[in-house]
């Protein structure tokens, strides 16, 4: 026999000691209780009578080793379900009561932590980001006036230019003063969606003959267009309801993004198609793939990629996964064999 056969530090052994000692007292009362006393009905009433002393003593051993200590432990465990970490448990039984309620309080106090800590990050975060929308904001209210006079005085020289090289340099400041206040409008408009101070009104309306209107806008009946358009629209129409003018940034910036990046005499295709109570969108364009390891990137402002001859604000998709993530609608991008897809889903609305 092992010396830690003998020791009392499991609650199994307890149990098993108290019963076990509670089953001797009994036998033996019994027969003490018959032997000592001549009548037969006061001994059994004697023996009873013990009985019941002695099932209370035994529940209230059972009680103090394990009852009890299961309570504080459930109560501690709804406590830290609360995230209230303001009472440790406090177990001394020497058995696996007081490991699980050790195990307990060293598992709040790292929660406690981890809390604090993440707290301190969102805190962070949202020092930043306010941080960042003050720099904006101010930055391009700042930017306004001096391009304003800009302008002004562009226009003027413009005017009263004579020569065909002053008529250049005028136009060359008109068109980039123009090109920065876009800019400066789209910087305020995405600093907006981020902070949530732009909010969605959204409404019911067809989505194939919106896709349809902005498409034809956009593709379809172009000058010298570089391009061959394809698409696949549904025959009947299919109704969402969400922002209609955000929804349309979303398709614009889409289909602008596809006709700048399509190789020259390229594909673009654009196809909606309904499954599962959804509005699938696509639109493909033929030409170069993004490297995996930019496919997320795309979706960051003042992202660019590998066409250096596209002089876009890099916004645009940015303001696109801003608006869809606004929506939880699910959006990505991925490369075919010969081109890229951009993609997103909206539930169908009755």
């Amino acid at each position: 026999m092992k010396k830690e056969d003998f020791n009392l530090r499991t609650v199994r052994k307890k149990i098993l000691l108290l019963t076990k000692i509670a089953g001797v007292l009994i036998i033996l009362s019994y027969a003490g209780f018959t032997e000592s006393s001549p009548s037969t009905g006061t001994s059994f009433f004697l023996w009873i009578l013990w009985v019941i002393l002695l099932v209370l003593a035994l529940d209230f051993l059972i009680g103090r080793f394990i009852s009890k200590p299961i309570e504080s432990l459930n109560q501690t465990a709804r406590q830290m379900a609360e995230l209230d970490f303001s009472s440790p448990c406090k177990i001394e039984t020497n058995d696996e009561f007081e490991e699980l309620s050790h195990s307990l309080n060293v598992m709040a106090d790292n929660l406690k932590q981890a809390l604090a800590d993440l707290e301190r990050e969102v805190a962070r975060e949202r020092l930043l980001l306010a941080e960042r929308k003050e720099l904006v904001d101010r930055l391009s209210h700042e930017m306004k006036t001096p391009l304003g006079v800009i302008r002004a005085y562009a226009e003027g020289l413009q005017d009263a230019a004579g020569t065909d090289e002053q008529q250049t340099y005028a136009d060359v400041i008109i068109s980039e003063t123009e090109r920065m206040d876009a800019l400066i409008h789209t910087l305020l408009d995405l600093s907006a969606l981020e902070t949530g101070a732009a909010k969605l009104t959204p409404e019911r309306f067809g989505f194939v003959e919106f896709t349809e209107t902005a498409a034809g806008r956009l593709l379809a009946d172009i000058p010298d267009a570089n391009f061959k358009l394809q698409y696949d629209l549904p025959e009947k129409e299919a109704f969402v309801y969400t922002d209609k003018a955000r929804m349309e940034q979303v398709l614009n910036n889409l289909i602008v993004n596809a006709k700048n990046h399509v190789i020259s005499d390229g594909v673009i295709r654009l196809s909606l198609k309904e499954k599962d109570g959804l509005l699938l969108f696509s639109i493909f364009n033929q030409g170069r793939q993004i490297p995996a390891e930019n496919l997320q990137k795309i979706w960051t402002k003042f992202y660019r990629g590998h066409s250096s001859d596209y002089n876009g604000s890099g916004l645009g998709l940015a303001i696109t996964s801003q608006i869809l993530s606004m929506q939880k609608l699910s959006y990505g991008a991925r490369n075919l064999t010969d081109g890229v897809e951009f993609f997103f889903s909206i539930p169908t609305a009755e």
